[in-house]
């Protein structure tokens, strides 16, 4: 297995691309509604969203539950496809909010972590990645979470495999990280986020840039691939 292991690669990915920092809200409440002002859901597309969402309507459970659909659909516009849907979708996760957690979802979130995944994938749009992304930045239990778009990172680069089954790759790679990364916040915050980058800048789900990949020297995937022996 060609590889540097996790660190010695986290360490290169940090000088290649600088310290990261979340382009997404770290409250477990803002960034359920943040996920749902873009679609396809990115960091670009959500911001875009967002911002004309705080500029039109407020984000607060209340904010979003007197707006009319019309209203919520056009602020949500700005980030993308269906916006009627994504409106649909805020009024839902207000009103869960707003009636059986008084307004306040993180105090809702107290209690054992089965407990707070159960209630965090209740909302629309968030699956087993969205809740451990939720769990690890806001700093309720440093789980190894992984970037929901790119669980084949940690495959082609320890293992040499492509993206074969997202639920194999992605469980494949929180072992990888639970096994390598301290199981503390910011050093698991920092894995998500330099992985995150690399998948979506370089090593891309499809369409890869091995031929520029600056790590391509330590990833398995490459030194199986024919540009490697050129």
């Amino acid at each position: 297995m060609v590889h540097a292991g996790i660190p010695k690669l986290l360490d290169k990915l940090e000088k290649i691309y600088g310290v990261q920092t979340p382009a997404f809200p770290t409250d477990p409440y803002e960034f359920i509604v943040w996920w749902q002002c873009g679609y396809p859901a990115s960091d670009a597309a959500c911001a875009k969203g967002w911002q004309q969402l705080k500029a039109q309507v407020g984000i607060e459970a209340g904010d979003l539950l007197k707006a009319s659909p019309k209203i919520l659909s056009g602020a949500l516009r700005a980030g993308g496809m269906v916006p009627e849907i994504r409106a649909e979708r805020l009024k839902e996760i207000a009103r869960i909010v707003q009636d059986e957690y008084g307004g306040d979802l993180r105090a809702g979130l107290a209690g054992p972590i089965s407990k707070t995944r159960k209630t965090l994938k209740r909302f629309p749009g968030i699956a087993d990645p969205g809740a451990d992304r939720i769990l690890l930045f806001a700093r309720i239990a440093p789980v190894a979470a992984i970037p929901s778009n790119c669980p084949h990172v940690l495959s082609r680069l320890l293992q040499g495999k492509d993206a074969y089954s997202y639920n194999t790759d992605y469980r494949e790679a929180q072992e990888a990280i639970s096994a390598a990364v301290p199981e503390k916040f910011e050093a698991r915050s920092r894995a998500y986020l330099l992985i995150k980058q690399h998948g979506q800048q370089t090593c891309k789900r499809t369409n890869p840039q091995c031929g520029s990949c600056p790590i391509s020297t330590d990833c398995a995937f490459y030194a199986l691939s024919p540009q490697s022996k050129r």
